[in-house]
């Protein structure tokens, strides 16, 4: 079920909430609270709704969840009772005796678990390709229907496995780690929340007005960016002919561009006011990425719960920048291969990663080169933006030969005898309108100044009334899009 649909905006939502604000009241009641505080009546409840949410798309898939979570506990169980245990090992030829927690065989089996689950799901296809290419083989993978937001759940499992054995964080009982990877508002496509995180908001948490209104707030901005910009440039590259111009082509490149990020920050925005209104505190996923002056920048702009994670579990694991340049430069490399290939399981995926980390790596090096550092901010800038422009064609199609036709068009070097729709048909004045104000809000929205001067006007009872009157406007008229719209995807569902 989609945050941008009908069913959970109008019926989903509301019922939800009021069952588990109705819970919570019960809860506070004299006669009733140590019985249902006890039982922990609003955690089940909703767990209840994360399932109901969850067996909307398939009821298969809850059932499948239920029993990944209970492997997941119990491996999270073992590691928690032998983490302080530990094995004497006499290391050679120092002949020193290195201890050794009893938890670690648990917590590799448990990664190991979780790792194959997702590639079993998920890479077996890309994985038979490979041994084909190598091997000239004939192999036919295995056809599985992937468990709905099976990279996000994994993510989740390996953050709730690594924390519990590095002492960040208790296990918790069975009811948290259900809690933890069911959560409706994060379970399908993030934003991505760290066990160590979660875990204390499962015992403590308030509702307030402050949290309701910032929670409303988000999702109305949510819904926005996803209605009015993302899914008009989304509905307009997918009518496109097979036969187009250079503009069209990138116009739509630009398009698609300002779709992911809408698409997917405007995703984030109602997933975060979401649990802001069920009382729980989830981290910004996205910071204005498009006012990037390097590729390194907009990877600490863009998915930033994405970053965070890979950074907390794969970069400082394998060391960081501790271990001199070169290790650094490995370690990244490493992050953003296994970056490109969660996104998906193609050649263009890797591609796009190698590529967004050979640019990260450059930066690095550069980074003490003087005329690097006098190259003005705009040139950066503009460069960035060129390879991120570029790169998104790459994950547009997930296909390299699909991506290199599409340059093609763009340079003019594959043409069209006969080209039915024009660009001035994709791009009229009230597309062209839309594009100026995603660009806008994408960048000069997100300076500094703008940002202090937007935060000063809302902190006046005028400019609040303000804010809150264009909020709702803009909220009634990304219902109205919902409604007579049948384009409505989240792009990052596929991930």
């Amino acid at each position: 079920m989609a945050f941008t649909t009908q069913t959970f905006l109008f019926l989903f939502f509301p019922l939800s909430l009021a069952l588990y604000y109705l819970t919570r009241f019960l809860q506070k009641i004299k006669f009733l609270s140590p019985f249902l505080s006890k039982i922990r009546a609003s955690d089940i409840c909703l767990i209840g709704i994360s399932c109901g949410f969850y067996m909307w798309s398939c009821v298969d898939d809850v059932f499948r969840l239920l029993l990944y979570i209970c492997l997941v506990y119990g491996f999270g169980w073992l590691i928690d009772r032998n983490r302080e245990r530990t094995y004497c090992v006499m290391t050679e030829p120092s002949g020193q005796i290195k201890k050794i927690s009893k938890a670690l065989p648990v917590l590799f089996i448990g990664l190991v678990s979780v790792i194959y689950v997702l590639v079993q799901y998920k890479y077996t296809g890309i994985l038979a390709s490979m041994w084909n290419f190598l091997l000239k083989d004939t192999v036919k993978p295995k056809s599985v229907i992937a468990l709905l937001g099976i990279s996000f759940v994994t993510f989740s499992a390996i953050s709730y496995l690594v924390d519990i054995y590095k002492g960040k964080a208790r296990c918790g009982s069975l009811i948290d780690c259900a809690l933890y990877i069911t959560f409706f508002p994060k379970v399908v496509s993030g934003p991505i929340v760290l066990w160590r995180d979660f875990m204390p908001q499962t015992r403590n948490r308030e509702i307030g007005l402050t949290k309701m209104s910032d929670g409303i707030t988000r999702i109305m901005i949510g819904f926005a960016k996803k209605l009015i910009l993302a899914d008009t440039f989304g509905a307009c590259i997918a009518s496109a002919a097979q036969a187009i111009d250079i503009p069209t082509a990138f116009g739509f490149a630009l398009l698609y561009m300002l779709q992911i990020y809408f698409d997917f920050s405007g995703y984030s925005d109602i997933a975060i006011g979401l649990a802001n209104m069920l009382g729980f505190s989830v981290k910004e996923n996205f910071n204005f990425p498009y006012l990037s002056c390097s590729i390194t920048e907009f990877w600490r702009r863009w998915h930033i719960t994405l970053g965070t994670w890979f950074r907390e579990y794969v970069y400082f694991p394998l060391g960081g920048s501790r271990k001199g340049k070169q290790r650094t430069i490995f370690n990244i490399g490493v992050v953003f291969v296994l970056t490109g290939i969660w996104h998906g399981a193609g050649w263009a995926y890797m591609l796009w990663g190698i590529i967004n980390g050979l640019c990260n790596i450059a930066e690095k090096l550069l980074a003490e080169n003087k005329l690097y550092q006098r190259t003005p901010g705009i040139i950066k800038w503009l460069g960035t933006m060129l390879v991120t422009y570029f790169c998104w064609i790459l994950f547009r199609f997930g296909s390299i030969s699909e991506a290199i036709r599409w340059l093609m068009i763009m340079f003019g070097m594959k043409r069209f005898d006969s080209i039915p729709y024009a660009f001035r048909y994709y791009f009229d004045t009230r597309m062209v309108c839309l594009v100026a104000v995603a660009i806008l809000g994408s960048t000069l929205w997100g300076l500094p100044k703008v940002q202090s001067v937007y935060r000063k006007c809302i902190n006046t009872r005028v400019g609040y009334a303000i804010h809150g009157t264009i909020l709702l406007c803009l909220f009634i008229i990304a219902i109205m899009f919902m409604v007579n719209s049948q384009y409505s995807p989240f792009i990052y569902f596929q991930y």
